[in-house]
């Protein structure tokens, strides 16, 4: 009697959950968290039972997520493995429930057979052990959200505890983060770490390391043979000894590298391919490695991974392409210093003149702390002055923005505000000349307004697809 009232419960929280993806689609609203948690409601623990229909893959860390999901994605789709992802990006519990119901029947029965699931780093220490991954991939790890995250040491922990319940996970972790190679000691799990080998770093310039700078087992201060950017790079502590593991994945060459993409050379067990990835960015190449690293987990041959990695392309509001009649709009979500930082140094790489605007947010998705732009190396987009035809500002912090900029060296004159996203749009791209880039730089939750708008005009997926 127990378990037939537990079926019908879970059934009833299906077809709710169901019911409300429709009506909220119909509504052009995304339905990928409400969905979820009305069905939480009506049955607190359906993501463990939820969990035993599909073979889970998590992702979680600072910055790179969503692509690295959507590398993983594209390469589970091209070698026939029928998966469900959370592609909104919506990572906790609730947006996860959602995606999990939107893969099966009214039965309850699965329609595919893996999960891949972008998990919040504060979210996946409750997380993993109900959803038992069969592969766990932790990306970085970067002050982000102070008011949300707090201090980084306690979001490395809260990883940490959730791996720790999942000891038959294989662990992709990447091994020049000091933070993230961390998780990695002490553990019984399968082990893939990847990274960037010795001097195959394309630029040069000053790294400042504020996020861990520090030996987390003795503090005594790191020293590096090679750094990316920020913290990540051939670390070794002087002191005790801890030091990057050695890689089973690695860049092991950048052949071409500019604003466009980079083609690379990734060296592994048996493996050396060449790859042509549609991605600009150094943080995009770690992405990538990524992908090939859970290639490697999932035993497929270095043919499989190379050409999943090079059909690869960007997904909504990172490196998002929109053609306006003869002119380029491109969106780059920033959400952190180091992430903002990695953007700046691709709009070196700009050729043409450009136009750059910044929507800047302090809603709770984005961080009510915006202390952080003052972290930001807003001062190397002097190096282009030349090349930017205007700075436009938005948001509700428009005018914090404004005044980084002036302090970063920017001409008050080249700085114009506009509040109203259409018209900021609109301006921007009449801005720019044929042939020319529009950057628009948003925070999440202005992001997703912008896209609204330019999904009117221009036809875009809705987002959750």
């Amino acid at each position: 009697m127990k378990q037939g009232f537990s079926n019908l419960r879970f059934l009833a929280a299906i077809l709710a959950a169901k019911l409300s993806i429709v009506i909220l689609r119909l509504l052009r609203s995304g339905g990928t968290s409400l969905p979820g948690k009305l069905a939480l409601k009506l049955h607190p623990k359906i993501l463990d039972r939820l969990s035993g229909l599909f073979r889970v893959t998590m992702i979680t860390g600072t910055n790179g997520k969503t692509t690295t999901s959507r590398i993983v994605a594209n390469m589970m789709e091209q070698n026939r493995m029928r998966v469900v992802t959370n592609k909104s990006g919506a990572n906790l519990s609730s947006g996860i429930t959602t995606t999990l119901i939107s893969a099966l029947t009214l039965g309850g029965k699965p329609r595919v057979t893996h999960a891949l699931l972008e998990t919040d780093e504060a979210a996946f220490r409750t997380l993993a052990p109900r959803l038992k991954p069969e592969t766990v991939i932790v990306t970085n790890f970067f002050h982000d959200q102070l008011d949300r995250f707090g201090d980084l040491q306690t979001t490395v922990d809260k990883v940490r505890e959730g791996i720790s319940k999942i000891p038959d996970a294989v662990l992709i972790l990447n091994a020049d983060d000091s933070l993230c190679a961390s998780l990695g000691r002490n553990v019984s799990n399968r082990i893939i770490y990847f990274g960037m080998g010795e001097g195959v770093y394309p630029e040069t310039g000053a790294n400042i390391n504020n996020d861990a700078a520090f030996c987390m087992q003795c503090n005594s201060r790191y020293e590096y043979s090679s750094v990316t950017f920020g913290h990540l790079g051939h670390f070794s502590c002087p002191s005790c000894g801890f030091g990057r593991p050695h890689t089973h994945v690695e860049c092991s060459g950048i052949l071409s590298y500019d604003n466009l993409g980079s083609n690379i050379e990734i060296s592994g067990p048996d493996m050396r391919i060449t790859v042509k990835l549609a991605l600009p960015g150094l943080y995009n190449i770690y992405n990538a490695l990524a992908g090939a690293s859970f290639g490697i987990a999932a035993g497929l041959d270095e043919k499989e991974i190379a050409t999943a990695l090079s059909g690869f392309e960007s997904g909504f509001g990172r490196m998002e392409t929109i053609h306006a009649n003869d002119r380029e709009l491109k969106m780059i979500l920033v959400k952190n210093p180091t992430g903002f930082n990695q953007v700046l140094r691709f709009l070196l790489t700009q050729e043409r003149p450009c136009v750059i605007a910044l929507a800047i947010n302090d809603k709770l998705a984005d961080g009510t702390d915006v202390s952080w732009l003052w972290d930001v190396d807003f001062e190397v987009l002097t190096l282009m002055n030349d090349r930017i035809r205007a700075f436009y500002v938005s948001g509700t912090r428009a005018e914090d923005m404004a005044v980084r900029l002036k302090y970063a060296g920017i001409s008050p004159d080249m700085i114009m505000m506009e509040k109203e996203y259409s018209q900021l749009i609109s301006k921007a791209l009449q801005k720019a000349e044929a042939r020319e880039s529009c950057y628009i730089l948003p925070t999440y939750t202005a992001m997703m307004d912008i896209r609204k708008i330019l999904k009117r005009r221009f036809g875009l997926k809705e987002f959750w697809k």
